[in-house]
């Protein structure tokens, strides 16, 4: 019971990454308000986690759509509303945005997609960081993804919202240095989701044969796991993690469940952070 008396909002709950970070927090005792942008999943949801909770457990629904920033404040104040004390915010809503050549997607599909992505969870943050700097403590999940800390071709619109949501994860837990509330971004893994369903559809002509082979490949192996995925929010939604903040953390490769081991090296590191690389990171003596 990691979580036990923490409340949480996990936004795009209603499936996938979201709805397996929200169901393992239920099974770790967080109280969770959840939302999503169709009613009708987002009841589904709410039913299946409502069967998990003990009788100490409150678990609330609330629609949803984390672009508008109106809708996103709402969410925020109905949470505060029914649960209280708010500890914990999954920024887990995404869509992958539109797919191939740069010049040849429409400029509209790149502003949705940072609707979403970005300024969904800059409007989630703004609207509780108040709420958590009055109470002292906190914890802000922001999931990244392909493309954040590497190219991703094809995949523009995807790729360049997620690396601004890195580098606002950064920005935000410098600028919560001492107040104890701890921002994180987690790289889930390449997930066997809608969005690789989306890939698969959009062919080798508009990717390229490379990712297409990638994403074929993903299918067939069964992806990362979704599970690990969310028993790393689960780690950083914990008390265990006081103090790690300002990170990209990978669920599937790097050594997380015993990253508060090494809180004091990590604090006054780069580590798991995006920065550029100059040649005498390289060992070359350009000038």
């Amino acid at each position: 019971m990691k979580l036990a008396g923490r409340k949480a909002i996990v936004t795009g709950a209603s499936a996938g990454l979201g709805y397996a970070i929200a169901q393992a927090f239920v099974a770790e005792g967080a109280s969770i308000v959840v939302c999503g942008r169709s009613a009708a999943a987002l009841q589904q949801a709410f039913t299946s986690l409502s069967a998990l909770a003990r009788s100490e457990q409150q678990i609330r629904m609330h629609v949803c759509d984390v672009s508008s920033e109106s809708q996103v404040y709402e969410l925020v104040r109905y949470a505060v509303e029914q649960l209280g004390n708010i500890q914990i915010l999954v920024n887990n809503a995404g869509v992958q945005g539109p797919i191939g050549r740069t010049e040849d997607l429409a400029l509209e599909d790149w502003r949705r997609t940072f609707e979403v992505n970005f300024y969904g969870t800059l409007f989630a943050c703004r609207a509780l960081l108040p709420h958590l700097r009055t109470q002292g403590y906190g914890k802000i999940l922001n999931l990244s993804g392909g493309g954040a800390a590497s190219p991703r071709p094809f995949f523009s619109a995807y790729a360049t919202s997620k690396a601004a949501v890195v580098r606002l994860t950064e920005n935000l837990a410098e600028e919560l240095r001492g107040t104890q509330v701890d921002v994180n971004a987690i790289a889930p893994g390449a997930l066997n989701t809608q969005m690789l369903e989306q890939t698969l559809a959009a062919g080798r002509e508009k990717i390229g044969e490379g990712q297409f082979a990638r994403a074929v490949k993903q299918k067939e192996d069964g992806g990362s796991s979704m599970e690990k995925a969310a028993a790393l929010c689960v780690y950083l939604a914990s008390a265990a993690s006081d103090g790690i903040t300002g990170r990209l953390i990978s669920a599937p490769w790097d050594p997380w469940p015993t990253l508060h081991e090494h809180g004091a090296e990590l604090s006054s590191s780069d580590i798991y952070t995006l920065r550029r690389i100059v040649p005498s990171d390289r060992a070359k003596q350009w000038d």
